[in-house]
């Protein structure tokens, strides 16, 4: 067995206690063996700690990685206006490689800003598992379904695409990668679509990741021609359960809020993104008291315009208290276990938590520094103060992916200088 240290430093624990200890983890199967203060063992590596906090590493529950190229491409504009005149016009002229650059270049970000698993939902998503595998991330992934302005065959085709994906790369990248059928929304795809594709995922025992009540214009077609709420309606395909997720969920009501505590269906924040489109202001506070699963996601970096969950918990812990009137809503315990416990419940993966039989997916976050002191109180910290580029070190399934800010498992500067092309190549063909 090869093992590795993470040593000298704090750590944060499940319960939200942060307490000076060690990390031993087995680098071979990928899971952390020990924590504590009396660790005694000539480990194979070591990572130094000291001066900082190890923390699991943050899961972005909900993004489209490869839209890192579209990253300042169409700002403010409202959704429907910025998708069709823009995002979809764009992404009709991706090709495989543009996908597979784009994904490279999402995945570099979260490694250097302290993410370790993410839920995504793209195309070519064969190209967005070899840049998972080659980088050392692990993720749920899935091909996003549209059947609108689609002929009967043409839509068929998307769905029978999605559901063959799921079925092949669940696994893959040495099991770092999980799948999901990924219909993009209620409303993008047709009824008899969804009827039909979703028993054929239950029936081969596939998770459901879907957009939902986002913005009002997903949820007023849907009662207007149903007289039911979209979730309802989702219960209805039998798309609401412990193994699925939605994303956004802006404008859900009480029942809908009671339907996925229910279900155990988990729900993800995506706040910046939410904001900058101006689609509203999610009822967290109220989801978390009705025991959601609530996670938090980063979107696409086309809507956000980054990938940085720090970021992202600073911008749902406010949020939360804006829409509330409520300055104790949405508190920085809160924030945190949605990046972390929360994100990893919703998507499935064993991850966001540093206890013994978890898996190794670890940062270490270094406090040295202006902007985080005094450290009255770190989780404070990690929710108000702290950023991406305060992670010292990334751990994913026990290798080390970041050592002192340099990226291990991927060449940082040939991955921009290819971004920078393929985003220039492609901005041209779409204009």
């Amino acid at each position: 067995m090869s093992t590795l240290l993470i040593e000298g430093g704090q750590v944060l624990l499940p319960d939200m206690r942060v307490v000076e200890a060690d990390v031993l983890v087995d680098a071979d199967e990928g899971g952390i063996l020990d924590v504590g203060t009396d660790i005694e063992v000539d480990a194979d590596e070591t990572l130094d700690a000291s001066g900082g906090l190890v923390m699991p590493g943050l899961v972005n529950a909900h993004c489209h990685a490869a839209m890192t190229l579209l990253r300042g491409y169409a700002d403010d504009k409202p959704l429907d206006a910025w998708l069709q005149e823009d995002i979809w016009p764009a992404e009709a002229e991706l090709t495989a490689d543009d996908i597979h650059v784009g994904t490279e270049l999402g995945l570099l970000e979260m490694i250097k800003s302290g993410t370790t698993a993410f839920a995504d939902m793209y195309f070519d998503v064969a190209e967005v598992v070899d840049a998972i595998d080659e980088a050392g991330l692990r993720a749920r992934v899935g091909h996003g379904v549209v059947t609108v302005a689609k002929d009967d065959e043409g839509a068929q085709a998307d769905i029978d695409e999605s559901l063959d994906i799921a079925r092949e790369f669940d696994g893959a990248a040495d099991g770092r990668v999980t799948t999901a059928y990924m219909p993009h929304s209620l409303t993008t795809v047709g009824e008899s679509y969804l009827r039909e594709s979703v028993a054929e995922a239950r029936e081969d025992g596939i998770p459901i990741h879907f957009h939902a009540n986002e913005t009002t214009d997903e949820v007023d077609p849907i009662v207007d021609e149903r007289d039911e709420r979209p979730l309802e309606y989702a219960d209805d395909l039998g798309m609401l359960t412990h193994e699925d997720f939605v994303a956004h969920g802006v404008h859900v009501d009480g029942a809908e809020i009671d339907l996925l505590a229910t279900r155990g269906t988990g729900v993800v924040h995506c706040p910046a993104s939410n904001m900058k489109l101006a689609s509203g202001m999610a009822p967290v506070q109220r989801m978390l008291d009705a025991g959601v699963t609530v996670g938090l996601g980063t979107d696409g970096a086309a809507s956000n315009n980054d990938l940085d969950m720090f970021d992202e918990m600073r911008d749902a812990a406010m949020l939360g208290k804006l829409a509330t009137g409520n300055a104790s809503a949405v508190d920085a315990e809160s924030v945190v276990q949605m990046a972390t416990q929360g994100s990893a419940d919703a998507i499935g993966v064993q991850s966001g938590v540093v206890e013994p039989g978890a898996n190794a997916d670890l940062v270490v976050l270094d406090l040295d520094s202006p902007h985080l002191t005094p450290a009255h109180d770190l989780v404070s910290h990690l929710a108000y103060a702290a950023r991406g580029s305060d992670v010292r070190h990334t751990v994913c399934d026990g290798q080390v992916l970041m050592r002192d800010r340099e990226v291990l498992t991927m060449d940082e500067s040939a991955v921009l200088a290819r971004a920078r092309d393929h985003a220039t190549a492609l901005v041209e063909r779409a204009e």
